[in-house]
């Protein structure tokens, strides 16, 4: 198998990539990214959830880098401290939240700290806040006061057809306003244009004074794929589809199965552990 020694940050996608379907952190994820220290490379997570909704993890890998919540859209040290933020323009925002409901979606809009939802029976929601670990708001609509500073605004259904044709949608009339990728089968993201896991490369590259080349990524959704696509090695989960596997440098095992571990161990860091 191919090592990359030049590799000096690893950023993981967060579900369906370094925890399991019941978001556990297994002890091989653990020991893997305790590994990456060990030879002097970055380990840090972007993710589609709140930065709020990521405290769990930040605290159980001791992380020390900044983390990036809402696909990029905000960014905050191990102590949520903001780096760099970016939420909707509010009337980008009222425009999706209207084109999301014409599509018979529920519509979820993320505050910094707060998520309001239509109803916490709506489907998906109980287990969003068991993720989360925190509860949402419930509002009878989603009114001007709640887009004043919305990072996240997603449009949620079972049924595939409504999503695709919202999303394709949402790009013709928004166009460069924002960003609409899929981060689940239920679940159609939109951010701010410059809140994308692409975006979330450069700006570590920054961050660590190193080269967008010298970073791996790893996920499992199409939103992943923007990463995959900016960093210098990529590597799909085995439990991604056909169309995101092809768009990764390498494939590892399922989330189920510890490929983040497989990953960190057998594709990134050389045989002998050590960075020359």
């Amino acid at each position: 198998m191919t090592t990359r020694p030049d590799i000096r940050l690893v950023l993981s996608d967060v579900d369906g990539t370094l925890v399991t379907s019941d978001k556990a952190l297994t002890d091989a994820a653990r020991a893997a990214i305790q590994a990456l220290a060990a030879a002097r490379v970055g380990f840090t997570i972007t993710s589609s959830r709140p930065p709020k909704g990521l405290r769990m993890l930040v605290e159980a890998l001791d992380l020390r880098l900044p983390i990036a919540g809402f696909n990029g859209g905000l960014l905050v040290n191990p102590d949520f401290s903001v780096v760099e933020s970016h939420p909707i323009e509010p009337a980008v925002a009222r425009r999706t939240v209207d084109l999301l409901a014409s599509h018979g979606l529920d519509v979820w809009v993320y505050g910094e700290d707060q998520w309001f939802v239509p109803g916490a029976d709506a489907p998906h929601v109980a287990r969003e806040a068991w993720i989360l670990r925190f509860d949402p708001v419930v509002v009878a609509a989603v009114t001007d006061r709640h887009l004043e500073r919305a990072f996240k605004i997603v449009g949620v259904g079972d049924s595939p057809e409504p999503l695709a044709a919202a999303e394709a949608e949402l790009r013709a009339a928004l166009g460069d306003q924002a960003s609409a990728t899929r981060s689940s089968a239920y679940f159609l993201d939109v951010t701010h244009p410059l809140a994308s896991k692409a975006k979330v490369v450069h700006a570590m590259a920054r961050w660590l004074d190193i080269a967008a080349s010298q970073i791996a990524t790893i996920g499992d959704m199409p939103n992943d794929v923007l990463m995959f696509r900016e960093s210098g090695y990529s590597i799909a989960m085995g439990n991604a589809s056909d169309t995101v596997k092809a768009e990764a440098s390498a494939v590892t095992d399922s989330n189920e199965n510890d490929g983040f571990a497989k990953a960190v161990r057998s594709l990134i860091l050389p045989d002998d552990g050590e960075l020359p």
